[in-house]
């Protein structure tokens, strides 16, 4: 009777340790599948980072641009500019030469 009451031990300390390995297994496996799709949504988040990251760089130069034609339109030069080609207005004694075409 000893003998199969310590067969019995065996078999179930046996069987326990193949549960262990199987839910170890289990945990590894779900472990790597997470992984993947870590590292697939970080490369994800950096090509969007330096996507937003270039789109800012050009609003700022768009907006340095905007800032440098601000000033432009405040100086005298830019006021003759739209004088003379809307509005037609010349200096007095000034010689307007046009195309035929």
């Amino acid at each position: 009777m000893a003998k199969k009451a310590a067969y019995r031990k065996k078999r179930q300390n046996r069987m326990a340790m193949i549960l262990v390995t199987i839910v170890v297994l289990m945990m590894f496996v779900v472990v790597a599948i997470k992984s993947v799709e870590l590292r697939e949504k970080k490369e994800f988040y950096e090509l969007r980072v330096a996507q937003l990251q270039e789109e800012i760089d050009a609003e700022m130069a768009r907006t340095e641009e905007i800032e440098e034609y601000g000033k432009y339109t405040q100086t005298k030069k830019y006021v003759e500019e739209v004088a003379k080609d809307k509005l037609g207005l010349v200096y007095e004694g000034e010689i307007i030469f046009k195309d035929e075409n």
